[in-house]
């Protein structure tokens, strides 16, 4: 048996989780698993308000990449691979004149790249819509609910915005947090 290494898969963009599943429906046929043990779609958790509802959903951090560890050099695993619908080639192919073979990535690119998926698992959440300066917004949540106003300074790291709303005809400055707001559409 050869080494495993990991290689990066193109394949369409939005389609990731069904040429994933593909993957290892085909894998599991052909009893290739020994062969390719491990795929993952690197991603990661945000959350989102809506309708005044946190809703945490996952986001692909590089859509259109799959990674894949695989034994190449195993006959049908390259075949297996590049015949899956939805998958466009690997990144980095060495084209020869017989053959077309796939570039492995370096072991630091993925340390940061797994590295950069774990992190994701287990820390915070991160917010997927920041506010900018300026911008309109809606107060869905705590004593100001339902006023407007605009976004006058973004605290990145606490999460919090500094807004100008009017209360009583006069702009009053108020500290809320991003969960506590919603963009104006």
């Amino acid at each position: 048996m050869g080494e495993l290494k990991w290689y990066v898969v193109r394949a369409v963009s939005g389609q990731e989780k069904k040429v994933k599943s593909y993957l290892e429906t085909e894998i599991f046929r052909q009893k290739l698993d020994d062969f390719i043990p491990q795929i993952l779609i690197p991603a990661e958790k945000v959350y989102q308000i809506r309708n005044g509802k946190k809703k945490v959903r996952e986001r692909v951090t590089l859509p259109g990449y799959i990674l894949i560890s695989a034994d190449i050099e195993h006959g049908e695993v390259l075949h297996t691979i590049t015949s899956i619908p939805g998958v466009l080639g690997f990144l980095g192919e060495k084209t020869d004149s017989t053959s077309k073979t796939p570039t492995a990535l370096r072991q630091s690119e993925v340390n940061r790249i797994l590295g950069s998926v774990e992190e994701n698992n287990e820390f915070s959440l991160k917010m997927e819509t920041p506010f900018i300066v300026g911008e309109q917004i809606k107060v869905i949540d705590g004593p100001f609910n339902g006023f407007t106003g605009t976004v006058e300074e973004v605290f990145e790291e606490k999460k919090k915005l500094n807004v100008m709303v009017k209360i009583f005809g006069r702009n009053t400055p108020v500290e809320l947090n991003y969960v506590q707001v919603e963009k104006q559409l």
